[in-house]
């Protein structure tokens, strides 16, 4: 599909990014244009593939004039850029605001005025009933992906939305791992506290699926598995071989106890894809749309929630075996 296809990566230079460019370099794409606004990070990652097909652009997506440069002659951009840790989107919600709001509007915009064939959209289950500002915008967000594809354009736009991804930066693993080690204390939020949560080898192919199958306006969404953090926690003490205190710290503003993929409403339009992927149809007409997933089967749940069916530790040690965590 990417073959001798030209791809801009917007806020590539991040965990997604990497593992997104680790999986599309073996398909020879003619062109990767990683769009960020980081020139150290730019660098150390030039330096760590050191691939003919990359090349670096510093921008941000809040300066449309920048991506309406950076789009000329793509054929696909996966859209990564955003603002994405709940309690600074919390501190400073006019700078969310303006990179995961506005900012997915200059993309929309700039591959329109581009006539760029595919926008893949990154949205996260907390745009899912958002009780934060960070969750609102990214639902603004895809509520904006999915209204682009009635603008009378070529360009198709479609969302993915995902859990708590392991191993990007900042995630709860690395972060637990070095408290444990260093300070021989994890400290939880609440010791209830649920969530979903998927490899980032699992979270391109979700990319990928979406830009494969979608035919615009749809949001996919994995069903992934779901783990109580301080299960997280003390499989992780058990595997490092050393015991911490877990030390409860009370939940953050506008945190969760527990996420959720699907709401109740959306779930009256949301169709089984196969065994792996659920698509979200949106309630707008989308021309094609409904015909296009007539045969799926609609999900027989009102919602879907990370406090049901949750992973036994030896599953949760899977996991971390698999996404390269545990020796």
């Amino acid at each position: 599909m990417f073959t001798n296809q030209r791809i801009l990566v917007t806020g590539g230079t991040g965990s997604w990014g990497y593992e997104l460019i680790r999986q599309l370099l073996p398909q020879q794409p003619e062109q990767i244009i990683i769009f960020s606004r980081n020139e150290s990070s730019q660098v150390a990652m030039s330096r760590a593939f050191e691939h003919p097909a990359l090349s670096f652009c510093i921008g941000d997506i809040r300066d449309k004039e920048a991506l309406l440069r950076a789009c000329e002659g793509v054929d696909y951009v996966f859209h990564l850029a955003a603002l994405k840790h709940v309690p600074v989107c919390e501190d400073q919600p006019y700078e969310a605001l303006k990179t995961n709001v506005i900012g997915t509007q200059n993309v929309i915009e700039a591959a329109i005025a581009n006539h760029v064939k595919r926008v893949i959209y990154i949205s996260t289950d907390k745009a899912a009933n958002p009780s934060n500002f960070y969750g609102m915008t990214k639902a603004i967000g895809e509520k904006l992906i999915v209204y682009a594809n009635l603008l009378r354009s070529k360009t198709k736009f479609v969302c993915v939305r995902g859990g708590n991804v392991l191993g990007t930066n900042g995630s709860v693993v690395h972060l637990f791992m070095n408290q444990i080690r260093e300070k021989r204390q994890v400290r939880i939020t609440d010791m209830e506290m649920t969530r979903f949560f998927l490899t980032l080898q699992d979270a391109i192919t979700l990319l990928f699926k979406a830009s494969e199958e979608s035919i615009g306006g749809e949001i996919f969404v994995m069903t992934m598995p779901t783990c109580r953090i301080s299960d997280l926690a003390e499989v992780l003490m058990e595997a490092i071989g050393i015991e911490a205190d877990m030390v409860e710290t009370g939940v953050r503003p506008g945190e969760k106890l527990h996420e959720i993929l699907l709401t109740d409403f959306e779930s009256t339009s949301t169709v089984v894809y196969d065994q792996e992927y659920l698509v979200i149809l949106p309630t707008i007409d989308i021309h094609g749309l409904r015909d296009r997933y007539s045969k799926n089967a609609a999900v027989n749940f009102a919602s879907y929630c990370s406090s049901q069916s949750l992973m036994s530790k030896e599953e949760i040690r899977s996991m971390l075996l698999r996404g390269g965590f545990l020796p």
